[in-house]
């Protein structure tokens, strides 16, 4: 296990974003994006990082680009640090694994959520009003139960530090334009579809997960992060029960952790005890080894 990275500082390079996970330097026509080891919950970014975090992200993202090639294209240009421009070359050390050379799309205003499972926020929402994000569903469902049809939830994107808000369709492609909103939803639900039939052979049900479309060249393409316990829920197949919360390889298991303290979901974070971070390490880990083969 190699040092944790909770943040980089590339002298030399230009900085332009640092997020709740990923920092991203500017090489002029094209994007430097690195992975770091930190982990934010309600839109928190926790004090510990989890060690090799970072490079999990990036291998399963690696992963699932290469298998929706034919779906949509990504912005990746080259995750080998040798391919890399010479600027970044001092820093191969830092980058390896968990690094992206890519292409400068302009991003869509809105993030792309599909929905499988009845679960999180989803299920929230169903509970109060029986319907998610507007989408009216089937009355005596349960928590977790699966749903006929994927259902098409975006959100908006928000600051770091403040949530995302669920929008509608229509909200949607006021922001983004009719036809990149419509394109968007159509590859959101078809690359969803696919990836759902991939970790289901590999014993992994996905739930939900969110997408970053962006344009280039006059194109839809996707972009940041794919498929990732990050963003999205990975629960064990083998463990699947309708009618609670479900185990998971992602980050609901810190989420669970926080919910039993007294804290109310703003900064500053609470202090993580090691367990908790050895085994949030864990089940990210053990979701790159079921889905890519690939043991760090």
């Amino acid at each position: 296990m190699s040092q944790p990275v909770k943040q980089t500082d590339f002298p030399g390079l230009k900085l332009v974003n640092r997020g709740k996970v990923r920092d991203i330097y500017d090489l002029g026509e094209t994007l430097l994006m690195v992975t770091s080891d930190r982990i934010s919950a309600f839109d928190v970014i926790m004090n510990e990082p989890i060690p090799d975090k970072g490079k999990v992200l990036t291998q399963i993202s690696k992963f699932w680009f290469s298998q929706i090639e034919d779906i949509i294209p990504n912005h990746i240009i080259s995750t080998d640090v040798a391919d890399y421009p010479a600027a970044c070359q001092p820093y191969a050390d830092v980058l390896a694994g968990r690094s992206m050379w890519v292409k400068k799309a302009q991003p869509l205003a809105a993030e792309c959520i599909v929905r499988g499972y009845v679960s999180g926020s989803g299920w929230k929402d169903y509970v109060a009003t029986g319907a998610i994000c507007g989408i009216k569903l089937p009355e005596g469902l349960l928590e977790s139960d699966r749903l006929d049809e994927p259902i098409f939830t975006p959100s908006t994107k928000a600051e770091l530090g403040t949530h995302d808000e669920n929008i509608t369709f229509e909200q949607m492609a006021e922001l983004c334009g009719q036809d990149l909103a419509e394109q968007a939803r159509a590859a959101t639900i078809k690359i969803y579809c696919r990836a759902r039939e991939i970790a289901s052979q590999k014993g992994i049900i996905i739930a939900d997960t969110k997408f970053e479309f962006g344009v280039y060249e006059g194109k839809l393409i996707i972009i940041d992060e794919c498929l990732t316990p990050d963003s999205s829920r990975f629960w064990p197949k083998d463990q699947y029960k309708p009618g609670g919360p479900q185990p998971s390889f992602d980050k609901q298991f810190l989420r669970d952790y926080l919910e039993t303290l007294d804290w109310g979901k703003t900064a500053p974070a609470p202090a993580l005890p090691e367990v908790i971070v050895r085994k949030t390490g864990e089940k990210y880990k053990e979701a790159l080894q079921k889905l890519a083969g690939i043991t760090l």
